[in-house]
């Protein structure tokens, strides 16, 4: 009889709004790694280019290397022997693929790093994020701090011409302050046409 094993890896998550610090404490993980002399690589969508191409920035531009990658099977054109742990960065942007790479990666072994967008603008789960955090085994909700009432922020909210967004506006938009807020539940709103 055949049984699955686990060789000990794990799968934690980084999630919040916009604004939260996400990306920094991504990079402080990282920087822990560095330190105790951990075989890592870090990865990040292609779409996202706001601050840098091969870095991981956050909004206080505290960063670090990074490989672009379209698809998320491309990781594994990257893995080696050594690499002991995979993090990634904006994992809301990669198909439903990277739940099976980063469950696969996991299983063999590695510690697996994500962080990301639970909602989008509307205040929707954002793509692939539920399934990625039901599947972790750590998981950290950071939350911002309102912009309208300076109370604690769980949600993003798109910001276009000077007004909140449309219920109908596309749900990928690459931006930072120049696009969006952090605000709490009370203070997000998506406006709605006619």
């Amino acid at each position: 009889m055949n049984y699955y094993t686990n060789q000990g890896g794990w799968i934690e998550v980084i999630c919040g709004p916009m604004f939260a610090g996400k990306t920094e404490e991504l990079i402080r993980r990282v920087t822990r790694m560095e330190y105790a002399k951990k075989h890592f690589l870090v990865f990040k969508p292609f779409i996202d280019n706001r601050y840098a191409n091969d870095e991981v920035v956050s909004h206080s531009k505290y960063k670090i290397k990074a490989i672009n990658i379209n698809n998320p099977t491309e990781i594994f054109q990257y893995l080696k022997d050594d690499v002991q742990a995979i993090v990634i960065d904006e994992i809301q942007f990669f198909d439903e693929t990277m739940i099976d790479i980063i469950q696969n990666l996991a299983s063999k072994g590695l510690r697996v790093i994500a962080a990301g967008l639970d909602l989008d603008f509307k205040g929707k789960p954002f793509g692939i994020m539920p399934q990625v955090l039901a599947i972790s085994e750590k998981v950290i909700k950071l939350t911002a701090i309102c912009v309208c009432c300076g109370e604690e922020a769980t949600r993003t909210q798109r910001i276009i011409d000077g007004h909140e967004a449309y219920l109908d506006d596309p749900v990928v938009l690459v931006g930072a302050k120049e696009s969006y807020e952090s605000r709490c539940r009370k203070c997000h709103k998506v406006l709605i046409h006619g």
